[in-house]
């Protein structure tokens, strides 16, 4: 999606060129970055983010996580899958540049969210905030007696769970979280919750039961273990206070108290593309828009857009990206339909206006940093809290989400894609070396991208 010439360039900027010794700037616009070979890549890099030599080596090596590492960290651990792991440039948020890690196999993600960047940064850059850290644990409780009665109990002794939910994990507390606030609610019988969820979902969504809902400040930690700790703690308790049973006590991924969310505003003029006038590709990128809010089935693919950039930033910086995942999807439909995570309008003065809005449950502390290359990552972005890093998160779902559109909505999403996939297809035929970006050219001259084509040529050469 990105018009960036990858295919047949050469490695002829020296990375003193590109990123000045010193790097009093510490700017995310690098121009010219993807001619640089792989290790003078690394080179600019270790310059900019004050890397030492072991962790270049790491990036070079992929040996940040060890076959022993990797047995500590899952079951049956049989060795390590690796990942490309790229670099997305010139982002500026909130006044400060970014290089952001992107953990990805997909091509085009990193140059087309670059693209995006750059577009954005020549705008003046991404405007971005976060809520408060407010995580949710929840207790099901059935079987009680009056579920009214029972919830009333629970209300009147909110300070005293909250109070034993935080001595639980007292670690927390001390550093300024834990449980802040108790909600609870009845699902079933009869009330309109649980009327919604028991449509067309069988007699056991109408099941009467009630919902202790805890909501706790995790701090810069993602914080699951922290909320599942809690939840195991107080549930004995609330089965004694409510003369009911306990079935599931955990977290929540919906997270809608910790919310983060980017916008930008971009001049007709920085969107212009070949023959296109920038007015055309504003007019274009609202229809998208229209499209997606309109037809979940459209919907679905317009996200999975914004998830290639949020994912990747997630997956190189050590996070959960199936919990993210799961908690922007369903905020994509609290309003009873699935619907776009973006929005895009036009203001009075023609300008297009992008926003996202998204529950980030992110962390920097803790279990993110067990794998070395993930705490790398981290490094390299230099993000100093958890809501600083949900902020640069959601502005790469962003662009990476206005490449998308911007590409469907002028020449099509193949161009740019096509031209990148075409080197994976060459690497699967077995070209290397230089073989690699000559069957890819000649794949695109042919407009042929697909094995066989690659096979062929490859044959022809050798």
């Amino acid at each position: 999606m990105s018009p960036s010439p990858l295919i047949g360039s050469s490695s002829s900027v020296a990375p003193e060129e590109v990123l000045p010794a010193g790097m009093a700037s510490r700017s995310s616009r690098i121009p010219g970055f993807y001619q640089l070979s792989a290790e003078e890549r690394l080179q600019a890099l270790a310059r900019y983010a004050d890397l030492d030599g072991q962790e270049i080596d790491f990036l070079r090596t992929a040996a940040a996580l060890t076959p022993e590492k990797a047995d500590k960290m899952v079951e049956n651990a049989i060795g390590i899958h690796a990942m490309p792991l790229g670099l997305g440039l010139n982002f500026f948020i909130n006044g400060r540049d970014y290089l952001v890690p992107m953990a990805i196999e997909e091509a085009s993600v990193v140059a087309s969210a670059s693209y995006s960047a750059k577009l954005i940064r020549e705008a003046g850059g991404f405007i971005a905030g976060s809520s408060g850290r407010i995580m949710i644990g929840q207790i099901q409780v059935v079987h009680c007696p009056n579920l009214e009665v029972a919830r009333q109990e629970l209300l009147d002794r909110a300070d005293e769970l909250i109070e034993l939910a935080n001595r639980a994990y007292p670690s927390m507390a001390e550093r300024g979280g834990g449980a802040r606030e108790l909600e609870v609610r009845i699902l079933g019988a009869g009330s309109s919750e649980g009327r919604a969820a028991a449509a067309g979902r069988g007699a056991a969504a109408a099941v009467p039961m009630l919902v202790a809902q805890f909501y706790i400040d995790t701090q810069d930690a993602m914080g699951a273990n922290v909320i599942n700790t809690m939840m195991e703690a107080v549930a004995p308790v609330i089965e004694e206070f409510t003369g009911g049973r306990v079935y599931l006590r955990i977290l929540s991924n919906l997270t809608d108290r910790c919310l983060a969310w980017s916008q930008v505003v971009l001049p007709p003029r920085v969107l212009k593309t070949g023959h296109l006038s920038g007015e055309d590709v504003v007019e274009g990128i609202l229809m998208a828009q229209a499209f997606a809010d309109a037809d979940p089935y459209r919907a679905a693919t317009h996200n999975k857009g914004v998830m290639n950039g949020i994912d990747a930033v997630v997956i190189a910086t050590g996070n959960d990206w199936r919990a993210i995942e799961a908690g922007c999807h369903a905020y994509a439909a609290r309003d009873g339909q699935y619907g776009a995570m973006t929005h895009w309008s036009r203001d009075g003065q023609g300008n297009l206006v992008g926003r996202i809005e998204l529950p980030m449950a992110v962390g920097t502390a803790g279990v993110v940093r067990s794998n070395p290359a993930s705490a790398l990552a981290l490094k390299i972005l230099g993000v100093e809290t958890a809501r600083e890093l949900a902020e640069v998160i959601v502005s790469v779902g962003l662009a990476q989400n206005l490449a998308a559109i911007k590409a469907l909505a002028t020449e099509g999403i193949q161009k740019g894609h096509m031209a990148l996939h075409a080197r994976n297809v060459a690497m699967s035929a077995g070209a290397r070396g230089d073989e690699v970006e000559e069957i890819a050219l000649a794949m695109v001259q042919s407009r042929e991208i697909r094995l066989a084509k690659a096979l062929e040529l490859l044959n022809r050469k050798r």
